[in-house]
């Protein structure tokens, strides 16, 4: 009788142990997987960022001086789905953890950085970049344009470019400000056109967007 008692006693004793350590792997598997997704949030929002920046300086005509940022990591790390034994969920937590060291290690860093530029340099030599697309746009055209209507334009005709109405805006701007395009003001509504055409084009733009209105 007193065997079965402490047998009893010894089984209860590990169904709590197995009991709380799974209820605890599952809690850090949760905590783990909610800092990836927000360390992939705050990567994305840094490379939408970094586009942004790149643009502008090509458009203001810094020389760049640094690289593109390293490549992201996989969408999603893989979690280990719970386990009914508590060695197997432990294991999946060093496995896990290796991972993201040898994501973090100096290396891996390294090897990743290095890859960017030189995709960066043959896209480089295949198209053209945003500032001169902007101007042969405006060329082309002969009126004035809206940055807009500019964004609009270039973006149906170069849809892998993801191109912005901001980042265009900016570089529209940048152009004035080296004389290679001339701004008009219409009431609230700014106008672009290439340094060759007559300002007198300019009202005519705004007969053109006046005339569904009259008619």
């Amino acid at each position: 009788m007193s065997e079965s008692t402490t047998t009893t006693e010894l089984t209860s004793h590990y169904i709590a142990q197995v009991t709380g350590d799974l209820e605890r792997n599952l809690k850090e598997q949760e905590r783990i997987g909610a800092e990836i997704t927000a360390l992939q949030e705050q990567l994305s929002a840094l490379q939408q960022d970094h586009t942004v920046l790149v643009n502008m300086q090509q458009a203001l005509g810094i020389p760049e001086t640094q690289a593109s940022p390293a490549t992201a990591p996989p969408e999603s790390a893989a979690v280990p789905s719970p386990r009914q034994k508590t060695d197997a969920g432990q294991s999946g937590k060093r496995q896990a953890r290796k991972t993201t060291a040898a994501q973090g290690s100096p290396t891996a860093r390294k090897s990743a950085a290095k890859k960017p530029p030189a995709k960066a340099a043959a896209a480089k030599t295949t198209q053209p970049t945003l500032v001169e697309l902007i101007r042969s746009h405006l060329t082309e055209q002969g009126e004035p344009r809206s940055a807009a209507e500019i964004s609009t334009a270039l973006s149906q005709a170069h849809p892998e470019r993801g191109i912005k109405t901001k980042v265009v805006r900016v570089t529209l701007e940048g152009l004035v400000a080296k004389s290679q395009a001339q701004r008009t003001k219409q009431g609230a509504s700014v106008f672009y056109t290439a340094p060759d055409l007559p300002e007198q084009a300019a009202p005519t733009h705004s007969e053109e967007q006046s005339a569904p209105a009259d008619a």
